[in-house]
């Protein structure tokens, strides 16, 4: 069966329900997965109350057009949008100028997320679609943050990955939760989107090694259109490498 078409790929990123046949091929393509996940990414911050107030406008980073030229077709690239990178896993460093009670936080993540490491369970399940749950690991709150959760790696039989994520945290009114992968040394990071309480599903960048991003971090993000973390993490696990 061919890809799904654009417009398909369009109403499964904003949650629509797809023809019966489409919607096959999108649970075992995991070329379209990626498309629908490259734009759900864009329409799940929309989804967040806070970011749906007016506000200063802010240049959407290039991965968002990059995301919806590849699943229409459009090769013209808006005045003022910048260059796209290449369709891996997008790096980022901590930012430069994080609040002083972020640099905190931080520092004393890496200590709790080696503690938590300690504790990762390898698991291995099988079932009618073949999917694989690799690990698990509990994300425990840093210092005084009232958030906790768990999440877990897993491999379908695709090969594609994805990290299921649970979070119990409070609702923010200014703010909002973002999920990231970062290195032991909580400089470089792999963001994976805004993430709420409750449960969620994050496809994983392919070729990303997870044994050089094991902390799985939340983070407090303000709405200035920053991409890069913010300094402010709430929970984190380490992954077992």
């Amino acid at each position: 069966m061919p890809h799904c078409p654009p417009e398909q790929l369009a109403l499964a990123a904003l949650h629509e329900p797809l023809p019966d046949d489409d919607a096959r091929h999108l649970a075992d393509c995991a070329v379209c997965r990626t498309e629908v996940d490259s734009l759900r990414r864009a329409v799940d911050a929309v989804a967040v109350p806070e970011l749906a107030e007016p506000g200063p406008t802010a240049t959407p980073p290039a991965s968002v057009w990059a995301g919806i030229a590849a699943a229409t077709g459009v090769t013209a690239v808006p005045e003022g949008v910048p260059a796209a990178q290449p369709a891996t896993a997008q790096v980022l460093p901590l930012r430069s100028r994080s609040r002083r009670r972020g640099v905190l936080l931080v520092a004393a993540a890496v200590v709790t997320g080696a503690v938590a490491g300690a504790g990762v369970t390898a698991l291995v399940r099988g079932g009618d679609d073949d999917t694989r749950q690799l690990t698990t690991v509990a994300l425990d709150p840093l210092t005084d943050e009232r958030a906790s959760g768990r999440a877990e790696v897993v491999v379908r039989g695709d090969g594609s990955r994805a990290l299921e994520v649970q979070l119990d945290a409070p609702a923010l009114d200014d703010e909002y939760y973002e999920l990231w992968l970062i290195e032991p040394d909580v400089v470089d990071m792999v963001p994976l989107g805004v993430l709420r309480p409750g449960s969620q599903t994050f496809e994983l960048p392919a070729g990303l090694e997870l044994a050089e991003y094991p902390l799985v971090d939340v983070s407090v993000e303000p709405l200035d259109g920053d991409p890069t973390h913010s300094g402010v993490s709430i929970a984190r696990g380490q992954l077992d490498s």
